[in-house]
């Protein structure tokens, strides 16, 4: 696998990982790589600095740290939590999925719960669906085996 820093026509870098140099020069030809930032398909290979050794070099030992351990060291926040403003790189990709649900499944609006089980029920047509559930409507569902998912839903850039 080959690493490469990537960079979009708009600016934005990111980290790619391709099979050989040959894969990301076929992607990039047909225009198969996006920037998660921006969506656009004009990405290239950035400047980066180069990795120097062999595959057999050991890892370096790094010498122990002279600093004692926190007394009581803080919580760590679960891995739900959002601590902070979201990424934009986050916000472009459920941007990017709230586009594709719109675009893909039927919005059944506050009665997403009922519409749910009448389709795991048979009793309507199998599709994807989108729409509200309340906290109680959802844990319904899971406990009676349906399974739905929660995204959270950004605004889009161009509203």
């Amino acid at each position: 696998m080959i690493h490469y820093q990537l960079q979009c026509a708009n600016g934005h870098e990111f980290d790619g990982w391709f099979k050989s140099s040959a894969s990301f020069d076929r992607q990039a030809a047909r225009h198969l790589l996006e920037c998660p930032s921006c969506g656009t398909n004009a990405v290239e290979r950035a400047i980066m600095a180069p990795r120097i050794g062999g595959k057999s070099r050991a890892p370096a030992e790094t010498p122990p740290d002279p600093t004692p351990p926190a007394a009581h060291p803080s919580p760590t926040p679960p891995a739900t939590a959002i601590t902070g403003p979201m990424p934009a790189e986050m916000r472009a990709l459920l941007a990017r999925v709230r586009r594709e649900v719109e675009a893909k499944c039927d919005y059944v609006g506050p009665a997403f719960a009922a519409e749910a089980r009448r389709i795991h029920d048979g009793e309507a047509e199998p599709r994807g669906i989108y729409g509200e559930a309340t906290e109680a409507e959802a844990e319904a569902l899971a406990e009676d085996g349906i399974t739905v998912g929660r995204i959270p839903w950004v605004p889009l850039a161009d509203s």
